[in-house]
């Protein structure tokens, strides 16, 4: 067991004050998302600004002057961009007469990837880390008031290892595509029923009689003006969906996530050879994942050839175990993409409303565990029917 007596906890309210040196030497680089460059490139691009509801807030965990644990963490005034609903809890702390904003959140901005959240310096167990981080962000809280703090999509064991501190666990469901060692894509039709196997080869040859063809590009591949158009295709894409032009900046697109070479993959749609449309991905070791999509006009298909067997086919290619395609999206369960569970946790300050989100947790639990049984019916694969 190591002493922890000499552990101290700090925040920062910028990656600019620690080195990317430092903070690797604890996150390593697999996963791109807690790269220095992905979380540090959010706020000089003016994505995770105070003016944008994003305050960076990072825990650090320092042993001396040496770097032991980081917990990436922002000051929220909304809940925007976090995939893991909570508006209900705001309006129940509004009619008790208290302020759910500004809150604390561990969470990546804008991506509702399961991923590593806390990482240590070797040596240090988690079950000694959390407790020293835990009590150094209740301090926070209580100093500046704050309602809550909220851990978004960690792996199982640590949802489950905060549950056991006391921390209630909030269940949820995703679609995730698992690689059963497939040689190709047309290993993993096999395994479909034969009408649902019809059903999505129709799909990627709708794409091609509409005269559209995709390329794979990786890193140094895509070019700067290739990245000036997603950001257009991505603003395009949002307005229509949601009215605003989307969370990210241009210099998210031109500047930060160049900057993440190999591990970034766009699928590139061209007709009469012009980009009309394009999905970008990120990648670690093991899995893939799906993060943006953006199109000039609509095509058939197009959306699901781009974003969904595109990234099929480079998992195979590339021998990735898993391929996590975003948040929602009952549509890909017919596409071969399994139910899942994501997690979260929470510690809420206000002990009566601990409580209640204590009992809405435990009981929302079953009806996701029902949800997801009823989902998995539903996969196309032949023992499926």
């Amino acid at each position: 067991m190591t002493d922890t007596a000499q552990y101290r906890v700090e925040f920062i309210t910028s990656l600019d004050q620690i080195a990317p040196q430092a903070w690797h030497a604890v996150t390593g680089t697999d996963y791109p998302f807690l790269r220095h460059e992905f979380l540090h490139g959010l706020e000089t691009s003016g994505c995770t600004t105070a003016e944008s509801g994003w305050q960076p807030c990072h825990a650090l965990l320092r042993d001396g002057e040496t770097l032991a644990a980081v917990l990436p963490m922002y000051l929220k005034s909304h809940s925007y961009g976090e995939y893991v609903f909570d508006w209900a809890w705001a309006d129940a702390w509004q009619r008790v007469g208290l302020d759910y904003y500004p809150k604390l959140l561990s969470a990546i901005p804008f991506t509702p990837a399961t991923g590593p959240r806390l990482c240590r310096a070797p040596g240090l167990a988690a079950d000694e880390a959390w407790p020293l981080l835990l009590q150094g962000i209740r301090q926070l809280a209580r100093r500046r008031q704050l309602s809550s703090w909220h851990l978004l999509f960690p792996d199982q064991q640590t949802a489950d290892n905060l549950y056991a501190l006391g921390l209630p666990r909030r269940l949820a469901t995703q679609f995730h595509w698992l690689n059963r060692g497939y040689g190709s894509f047309d290993d993993f039709l096999a395994t479909f029923s034969s009408r649902k196997r019809k059903n999505l080869r129709r799909e990627r040859a709708r794409v091609a009689e509409q005269g559209i063809a995709l390329r794979r590009l990786r890193g140094a591949q895509i070019t700067p003006a290739l990245w000036r158009q997603f950001h257009r295709f991505y603003q395009l894409t949002y307005a229509k969906r949601s009215g605003h032009g989307g969370y990210l900046s241009r210099e998210f697109f031109t500047e930060v996530a160049p900057a993440l070479g190999e591990q970034v993959m766009m699928a590139v749609a061209e007709r009469e050879g012009e980009a009309v449309a394009a999905a970008l991905y990120f990648c670690s070791d093991d899995t893939l994942f799906g993060r943006y999509w953006g199109c000039e006009r609509e095509f058939d298909c197009l959306h699901f050839e781009a974003c969904y067997y595109q990234g099929i086919e480079f998992c195979i290619e590339q021998g990735l175990s898993r391929f996590d395609p975003g948040a929602q999206g009952e549509h890909k369960i017919q596409r071969g993409f399994t139910p899942v569970y994501t997690y979260s946790n929470h510690w809420i300050a206000e002990p009566e409303l601990a409580a209640a989100v204590a009992d809405f947790t435990e009981r929302e639990t079953a009806h996701v565990e029902q949800y997801r049984a009823q989902a998995a019916e539903l996969l196309p694969f032949k023992q499926n029917g």
